[in-house]
């Protein structure tokens, strides 16, 4: 039903950690194979106060995948006002959990979001997964596979070093409809499904063809047959954010939020997440000083 490449490299205990309710789609044909425990950071909702978390509970009950500890533990404003006021213990924490987890279940294969600086909440849960990836191959023997996949644009984006050591999916007929069904029936994504199967056509980016040509410069352009191939690329668990552009998307898209009336303050790199890197990167520190 599904080629994988290096099909060796999937183990049987597996951790997926996503920051969103739906991130499961991009990767719904390497669910129905690895059957992971699935860790969702917030319950996706928004600025309109309405988890979706209970769709993503219907794809993994399908796909045989099943909710982690962690399941849609904070609401998005919380997270990005816990990031705002530096208010870095609650990711500590997070980490922690997760080392625990890694140890406690000889978890040997870990996935979870890209860092692309599309949105914050993404880029913070990649943070998270290299800091407990890096705490608990310090405090065991197991060496954890770390790997991640993109979140927008094209989900076979993989640079030339990385392409040979990822793990490939193409999806056969039967099992791209079920990624496509599952996306097309998950109510709260429509949006976004429209989106990302139209290259950043839709109404909302429509409306601002100036950010819509943003994100196409940054993310490229897909359309409904880019996914059938899922990627999932290996990570270096360093905990710093590797960010190396001028300014991330999420700052453009922040601003016309802020400009907009619907938040109040611009979550930025080099003020906000940066210090939250560099939080994550002394607790790690302090662990491995304190004999992890």
């Amino acid at each position: 039903m599904i080629y994988m490449m290096r099909a060796s490299q999937q183990p049987s205990r597996t951790i997926l950690v996503i920051a969103h309710p739906g991130h499961e789609l991009r990767v719904h044909g390497w669910l129905e194979t690895a059957h992971p425990d699935v860790w969702v950071i917030t319950d996706g909702s928004g600025r309109t106060n309405r988890s979706r978390i209970d769709s993503t509970t219907r794809v993994l009950e399908a796909t045989g995948s099943v909710a982690g500890p962690v399941y849609g533990q904070f609401s998005d404003a919380d997270l990005y006002n816990a990031v705002l006021s530096f208010d870095h213990r609650c990711f500590t924490e997070l980490v922690d959990r997760l080392v625990g987890a890694l140890i406690r279940d000889g978890v040997e294969f870990i996935a979870g979001d890209a860092e692309e600086g599309y949105n914050p909440a993404h880029d913070i849960c990649r943070l998270v997964i290299n800091a407990a990836v890096k705490l608990a191959r310090i405090k065991s023997t197991n060496q954890i596979a770390n790997y991640d996949f993109t979140l927008v644009g094209s989900p076979g984006r993989c640079s030339e070093v990385l392409h040979d050591h990822s793990i490939w999916l193409n999806l056969d007929d039967a099992a791209f409809a079920r990624k496509l069904s599952a996306a097309r029936n998950y109510p709260e994504l429509q949006a976004e499904v429209e989106a990302a199967m139209h290259g950043f056509d839709n109404e909302r980016f429509r409306k601002e063809p100036d950010l819509a040509q943003r994100a196409r410069s940054d993310f490229g352009v897909t359309d409904v047959n880019n996914f059938r191939v899922e990627c999932l690329r290996p990570v270096n668990p360093q905990t710093s954010l590797g960010w190396n552009g001028d300014r991330p998307f999420y700052e453009d898209y922040g601003e016309r939020q802020v400009r907009s009336g619907h938040y109040s303050h611009v979550l930025r790199y080099r003020e906000h997440m940066l210090p939250l890197a560099a939080a994550l990167d002394s607790h790690v520190e302090r662990a491995i000083d304190a004999g992890a």
